[in-house]
């Protein structure tokens, strides 16, 4: 090694050049959730996956092929490839995305997003794999029902703080046609403000600051017929 070198970065025999690629490896990944999805694997080569946004009637199919990952054996060795096929590519992308989201849990309830062996088109997919579709939307339409009922409490929690409501719940009110919810008109109408007795965030539609307590709009509250208890 020379003056200033790190161990483990020479230059010698350190270039990750890929195997012969299987061209039959290749999995097929199918979302109808109206929402486009985009998954980064920072860890394997290649690791970039879109996924269009798709519905039950027209599916959004993203084909993947293996990838891989280097392993070092030793500095003065060239990186071993670990291959990694298209349909543990496939799962991973479905089960990261849909592992961290509101309400999915990965069983009844979850994004209309799943993988099948192979390369599909739509028409193939929907003449080969309709239980899987009908399938997958049953799950997301109760993932969808899931997310409102916690949109709800959240807002009633809060006391209407928008901030409380996510996208996904918008989403979720719009694919299901419901459209009677105090929280889906609020998001742009409405900005919080100060409390003047204690300082925090506040919704200006109520009189009662939802942290302190105080009465900060008396005239509202009498106009709402509210009536306090005195201690």
């Amino acid at each position: 090694m020379q003056v200033g070198e790190f161990p483990g970065m020479a230059q010698t025999n350190r270039r990750t050049i890929r195997a012969a690629i299987n061209p039959m490896d290749k999995s097929t990944i199918v979302s109808i959730l109206p929402k486009h999805i985009s998954e980064r694997k920072y860890t394997i080569q290649p690791g970039f996956f879109e996924i269009p946004a798709g519905s039950l009637d027209s599916p959004g199919i993203l084909v993947v092929g293996p990838s891989s990952w280097w392993r070092e054996v030793d500095e003065h060795q060239p990186l071993l490839e670990i291959p990694v096929s298209s349909i543990q590519v496939a799962d991973s992308i479905v089960r990261d995305y849909s592992n961290g989201l509101l309400a999915c849990n990965m069983d009844t309830q979850m994004p209309g997003l799943f993988y099948v062996p192979g390369e599909l088109n739509v028409e193939k997919l929907k003449k080969e794999h309709a239980p899987l579709l009908n399938q997958a939307n049953t799950r997301q339409r109760a993932w969808y029902v899931e997310l409102i009922r916690i949109a709800d409490i959240l807002w009633s929690r809060s006391n209407g703080n928008p901030l409380s409501i996510s996208q996904d719940a918008r989403l979720a009110c719009k694919e299901l046609n419901i459209s009677n919810k105090p929280w889906l008109n609020d998001q742009q109408s409405m900005e919080l403000i100060r409390c003047v007795a204690c300082g925090a965030l506040r919704n200006p539609n109520y009189p009662v600051c939802q942290s302190c307590h105080a009465v900060v709009d008396a005239e509202k509250a009498k106009s709402l017929g509210l009536v306090f208890v005195k201690m």
